[in-house]
């Protein structure tokens, strides 16, 4: 089964393959706030409470069909996650270690459907809630499904190891092991700016 994968503006197409193959999430960390600051666009990826709802997948089963040269990264630090997004109308696409060897891909929802109806339909309930301490409320939700779910996503990166899967990625150059654009790092400023805000 496949999932299509576009930006807002429909420049940067993709699918998303074996989509049953996943494990879905909400992250409410500081650097996934951060992230949705930077991008502008907190309204439309944060919920209420300030989770970013992910699919976890490996970067194998991802394959962007139009527009790639729309895909951008950056970095909240020099050692950060990757955190790629589409340039031409600032639409998150997902992150990934800064190591390909390390075969995971958190793709953001809103590169997959506006609808919580359809990604129930492709991917199942949410099985995970995650770094809740940093919600936007006073009564917190309760981390979920961590062990289960961690679990799972071991699995996925190991088998992505031993059969070579890890490999095939649209965001690294496998040659060199360098991400296919420059990550923009933010600079002192601009992560206080970000990291203000949430």
């Amino acid at each position: 089964m496949t999932h299509s994968i576009s930006c807002t503006c429909g420049r940067l197409k993709g699918t998303l393959n074996h989509n049953e193959d996943v494990n879905r999430c909400v992250c409410y960390c500081a650097d996934c706030q951060a992230f949705a600051r930077f991008l502008k666009r907190e309204n439309e990826i944060l919920d209420q409470m300030g989770g970013t709802s992910l699919i976890q997948t490996i970067p194998a089963n991802i394959t962007f069909t139009e527009g790639i040269e729309n895909l951008a990264c950056m970095r909240l630090t020099a050692h950060g996650l990757l955190r790629w997004y589409a340039a031409c109308c600032n639409t998150p696409i997902g992150n990934t270690p800064p190591n390909l060897n390390i075969s995971y891909l958190g793709l953001i929802h809103n590169c997959l459907s506006s609808d919580p109806n359809s990604l129930n339909k492709s991917f199942g309930s949410v099985r995970m809630h995650v770094n809740t301490k940093y919600a936007m409320v006073e009564d917190k939700p309760k981390s979920v499904g961590l062990l289960s779910g961690t679990l799972r996503l071991i699995g996925m990166m190991l088998k992505a190891r031993f059969d070579g899967s890890y490999k095939h990625t649209p965001f690294f150059v496998l040659e060199s092991g360098t991400p296919i654009v420059t990550p923009k790092v933010l600079n002192n400023q601009e992560l206080k700016e970000v990291m203000d805000a949430v």
